[in-house]
């Protein structure tokens, strides 16, 4: 097998460790902490070795292991190091590769200076508070800068050696920063300015090592920047050209890792450190426009791509290998990482969640939203109206067609005017705006198209959850209506889901529509009725109960139902002699539907009967239910028979369609 000795210790040799994991070659790598080792992902083929090593050790080495490559991929300010690997290599004729950092942006503003003695040299001539960000190892130089103690604050890993090492030397704790790098512009920013920062000292560790973030918040901190030159002046390649090398020579694939991160509410201060670290380690992010473009100040290339489909396609022919997909808000909150995952089954990919509309809304109102129903109006349907009807406290994200006007309107419309509203527009923006008012108040204002809202609806709870609604409930006219304890019956019958698809043929006064709609809040009821004063009285109705999860379809069945969606569920109160071709039209656009047919006559059950024979239906039931109810006369109660109800309940024998209702919401949207 081919062999390659990696000299590690920065993150290009981390990530080319990374790249070579479980490909076709055996890989050493090289590196001098146990920090350093830790950063190295095992694999069967990389064995990682761990100690500092002169000249003659690395010789040893090489002669240990013999292999044909050897790539220095360590730190640019590691100059001995660097020379000694390459002379090792040349003395032992094998092959030297240097992975070059690109050198950072260079100002007038900056104070070069050729090595650490003249930083301290210089530090000595000027006054201020100074923070040095060249790690732990020079600090005993930076001790012979008058006043350090006091002047000097270091920033360095969180190791106890090299903590330890800075107490040792005389700087108080209070002046030790330990933390990981490279730190974000933010980071650098908010440090210099905490501590009232005048110098700062770095390296040009180039932008993989942060020294444009540090650079750039130090300039907009007013603080000087004094550089400390590079050591040596070295020929080599990039990180990118030395893994198209290895895939050349190697066939060395690495794995795409993606991260896919939700930003918050998109102006940055939302954004999670976390979620700001993949974004700084990645070499390219994706999301829709507006989104993209709020992370441009990570100054990576950006792709715009909305759907997971083209998202996908983007990550596929990028030859990035770190790429970050940003997503609104929260990553598991109504966002498209849902559709995105299952297409990237085969890349390492990490989820990172963010703050979504729905705690940052309801903390600037002073609401809590673990008793809210959340649901989103955004581009897709939602039955809004029957949820805010039932429930007290609702959240919901809108756009599209559903924008606020239209939702107040339909409340309105829909006898829900006293409700609540607070909206929220533009959340974290400077033109961020929060409104409040009924829905009465706010049918006729204008809003922006990307907005949220909390209904809170005072009668929510004094709705009723049993089914079998009171007669009295609805407008009836001349229409015949299936009474009180039939519907009752019936509805158990059905066996309704939330999200069911469902005809009701026949639909008379629409009573059974009407409580079809209510228990399946998230699907949809399509009311067929021939009559027009029958439908003008189901319309009514859908207005006097709220309910807005019905269409109502006028004609005669079955020609009317060709152009519905595929049901879940039928019930068939009158079938005007088409019992047959009714659920014949049912069963061929979803061979398992449940079907309930009603009837009052013996000649109309001799013909649900036939047709429950004819048409192969099972799991068939059949129910005669008399109901009487109580009239008062006088001081006694008379019981007044009603007229007896066959009940005949049915399955289709086909395959259950499992993503049914998926393609009905597909549809609809």
């Amino acid at each position: 097998m081919n062999k390659v000795l990696l000299f590690a210790g920065t993150t290009e040799g981390k990530n080319i460790a990374a790249a070579c994991r479980n490909q076709g070659l055996e890989l050493w790598v090289s590196v001098a902490t146990e920090y350093g080792k830790s950063r190295i992902e095992p694999a069967a083929n990389i064995q990682v070795l761990c100690g500092r090593k002169d000249e003659e050790g690395i010789k040893q080495l090489l002669s240990e292991i013999e292999p044909e490559l050897v790539i220095d991929a360590t730190h640019p300010y590691a100059a001995v190091v660097t020379e000694n690997v390459r002379a090792a290599c040349k003395e032992k004729g094998v092959e030297y590769l240097r992975l070059l950092r690109d050198v950072g942006a260079e100002d007038d503003s900056f104070v070069f200076v050729e090595d650490t003695e003249s930083a301290a040299a210089f530090l000595n001539t000027v006054e201020g508070k100074i923070l040095l960000t060249t790690g732990s190892k020079e600090l005993d130089k930076f001790a012979a800068v008058e006043d350090f103690a006091e002047r000097i604050y270091a920033r360095i890993l969180p190791m106890p050696d090299g903590i330890q090492k800075a107490m040792d030397l005389g700087y108080p704790c209070s002046h030790i920063i330990g933390m990981q790098g490279p730190f974000s512009y933010e980071i650098n920013k908010a440090t210099m300015e905490m501590l009232g920062i005048t110098w700062m000292v770095t390296k040009d560790t180039g932008a993989e090592g942060g020294f444009t973030d540090k650079v750039e918040a130090a300039a907009d901190c007013g603080v000087k920047s004094v550089v400390i030159k590079r050591p040596l002046k070295e020929e080599g390649i990039s990180y990118g050209e030395c893994l198209g090398l290895l895939k050349k020579r190697y066939g060395v694939e690495p794995r795409k890792e993606v991260t896919v991160l939700g930003i918050g509410m998109g102006d940055g201060e939302t954004l999670t450190l976390e979620a700001e670290k993949a974004c700084r380690e990645a070499e390219l992010i994706i999301g829709a426009k507006r989104i993209a473009e709020s992370l441009s100040s990570f100054g990576k290339p950006l792709e715009f791509a909305v759907l997971a489909k083209d998202i996908e396609k983007v990550i596929r022919a990028s030859s990035a290998l770190k790429i970050a997909v940003a997503m609104s808000g929260d990553t598991g909150f109504y966002s498209g990482t849902k559709k995105l995952l299952p297409l990237l089954s085969d890349l390492d990919v990490k989820v990172l969640p963010g703050i979504s509309s729905i705690p940052y809304f309801c903390s600037r109102i002073g609401e809590s939203w673990d008793d809210a129903l959340l649901v989103s109006a955004h581009g897709r349907y939602c039955n809004l109206a029957g949820k805010i009807r039932s429930n007290p406290k609702v959240f919901a994200l809108t756009g599209g067609d559903m924008g606020i006007k239209e939702i107040a309107g339909i409340l309105c419309d829909n006898g829900l005017g006293r409700v609540r509203l607070v909206v929220g527009e533009n959340l974290s923006y400077e033109n961020e705006r929060i409104t409040r008012g009924t829905a009465e108040e706010l049918k006729d204002k204008e809003f922006d198209s990307l907005a949220v809202i909390l209904a809170l609806n005072e009668d929510a709870a004094k709705e009723a959850v049993t089914q079998g609604l009171e007669d009295e409930a609805f407008l009836r006219a001349e229409v015949p209506m299936t009474k009180q304890e039939i519907r009752a019956v019936t509805m158990a019958k059905l066996k309704l889901s939330k999200d069911s698809v469902c005809w009701d043929v026949g639909a008379g006064t629409g009573s059974v529509s009407l409580e079809m709609a209510r228990a399946a809040e998230d699907g949809f009821v399509y009311a067929v009725e021939k009559e027009d004063d029958a439908c003008e009285l189901i319309e009514k109705n859908m207005k006097h109960l709220g309910v807005t999860n019905v269409q109502v379809i006028k004609g005669l069945a079955p020609e009317a139902l060709k152009d519905l969606p595929a049901p879940t569920h039928v019930f068939i109160g009158g079938s005007s002699g088409s019992m047959i071709p009714i659920i014949e039209k049912a069963l061929e656009k979803n061979p398992s539907v449940r079907v309930v047919m009603n009837t009052v006559t013996v000649e109309s059950l001799g013909d649900v009967s036939e047709a429950v024979k004819a048409l192969g239906l099972i799991n068939e039931d059949y129910v005669q239910l008399s109901a009487a109810r109580g009239r008062k006369l006088g001081r006694y109660h008379l019981m007044t028979a009603q007229n007896p109800v066959f009940i005949v309940s049915c399955d289709g024998p086909g395959v259950p369609k499992a993503n049914l209702l998926a393609e009905e919401r597909e549809d609809r949207r």
